[in-house]
């Protein structure tokens, strides 16, 4: 294999991953285990990998920092995977060069991208200039921050609204209700006729529960006009209504904004990149995506139609964490040039939290909620942990932390 055959990828250039999320940190991981494997690179600005679903559990001092946020460079010591804390800002897929925002221009035999999601405006004005997000760990101390001031202010007709009754919704309405205290009301809209619509039966039913005995208002139905400093605009069936706030948290949908790419691939309708069932993007031999930026319809097929036709499998870390095992070992085979194996999503189940020490589940017919399905989907989820020298710092902490 030779950079002659434009078909064959340069077997002496890197393998290039564009994003640390899941689909970038796991797909490297994957990769480093391998024998002999290829030089990797992996492309991340920031110091620290999160562990996304765990970020509720930080919020509300269940965990530590460092057990959902470890660093790149701890995480990747010793496998064979260089890290560059850098940004890229243009790639040339003929070329198979790249441009970072600090100025390096790369070469690549292979690229991943796996730039993942940010939080959607839709265009609403005041959704940017007035609302906090909640997909950082600076967007978890602005949180903490607040509650704390809410806390202590303790002023009559505090009001804190949630934006978006999907998972990160409603996982975050019960958390912020119960680290509140009832020191404000919390205000959770949404604009369908239901929280959680994709959600299993179980699942949602036991979110409503929850919401109900925390006594967070619940608004369907409900569509944001404005988001302003100290207030909501609101229309409903029943007209217009400006709700007063003390803040607001956008959790209502995500936006898609991978690195500028010539020749420029194609895109579904909410700028997701095409790709086929190998999870390598149409028309670019040498280009993959993983993760919530790779669209694939439910059978695992990249379709300009998807979101007409079956739903895509979720925009979840447990579709990108299956992923990069698949991306990985299509990775190798490009490089041998073997055909490429599909990528098929298995769905294990669905958890959600719902508070503190509270959460509910669906696996394999199986349905728990309450103390005992939070432990279960920490365990869960310390076993999808990145490395297995970090799961057992973790396990260990928790351990010692047993009996408290």
């Amino acid at each position: 294999m030779t950079r002659t055959d434009p078909q064959l990828p340069d077997t002496n250039a890197p393998i290039v991953i564009v994003g640390g999320g899941f689909g970038g940190l796991y797909t490297a991981l994957a990769l480093s285990q391998q024998r002999q494997h290829p030089p990797l690179l992996l492309i991340e600005p920031q110091e620290c990998f999160l562990f996304l679903p765990l970020l509720y559990e930080l919020l509300s001092d269940e965990l530590r920092r460092w057990e959902i946020a470890p660093r790149y460079d701890t995480l990747l010591a010793g496998r064979g995977v260089a890290w560059l804390q850098d940004r890229v800002v243009s790639i040339d897929a003929r070329q198979r060069s790249l441009r970072t925002a600090g100025g390096r221009d790369l070469s690549f035999g292979q690229l991943v991208l796996a730039t993942g999601a940010r939080t959607h405006s839709f265009g609403i004005p005041g959704v940017v200039e007035h609302s906090l997000s909640f997909r950082s760990l600076a967007d978890v101390e602005r949180l903490q921050a607040l509650v704390q001031r809410l806390r202590s202010e303790g002023r009559p007709l505090q009001r804190l609204a949630v934006v978006g009754a999907g998972p990160s919704g409603v996982e975050l309405a019960c958390k912020l209700a119960d680290l509140l205290e009832g020191a404000a009301v919390v205000e959770l809209v949404e604009q369908g006729a239901m929280a959680l619509p994709q959600a299993r039966a179980f699942n949602r039913e036991q979110a409503t529960l929850a919401l109900q005995r925390r006594d967070v208002r619940l608004r369907c139905g409900c569509r944001v006009l404005e988001v302003g400093a100290d207030h909501l605009d609101l229309h409903s069936s029943t007209g217009q209504e400006r709700l007063s706030v003390d803040a607001v948290v956008w959790t209502a949908g995500l936006d898609f904004a991978p690195p500028p790419i010539e020749p420029e691939p194609q895109r579904d309708r909410r700028g997701r990149l095409l790709v086929e069932p190998s999870l390598q993007l149409r028309g670019h031999p040498h280009l993959f995506a993983a993760g919530d930026i790779a669209s694939l319809d439910a059978a695992g097929n990249g379709s300009s139609d998807a979101d007409a036709a079956a739903p895509p499998p979720p925009a979840t870390a447990q579709v990108a964490f299956q992923q990069a095992g698949s991306l990985a070992e299509n990775l190798l085979r490009a490089r041998r040039g073997e055909s490429l194996e599909p990528f098929r999503f298995q769905d294990l189940g669905e958890m959600i939290s719902l508070g503190r020490g509270e959460a509910s589940l669906v696996a394999g017919g199986f349905t728990l909620a309450g103390a005992a399905a939070f432990q279960l989907r920490r365990l869960a989820y310390l076993s999808r942990l990145p490395g297995r020298p970090h799961q057992l710092r973790v396990a260990a902490g928790w351990l010692a932390d047993w009996p408290r």
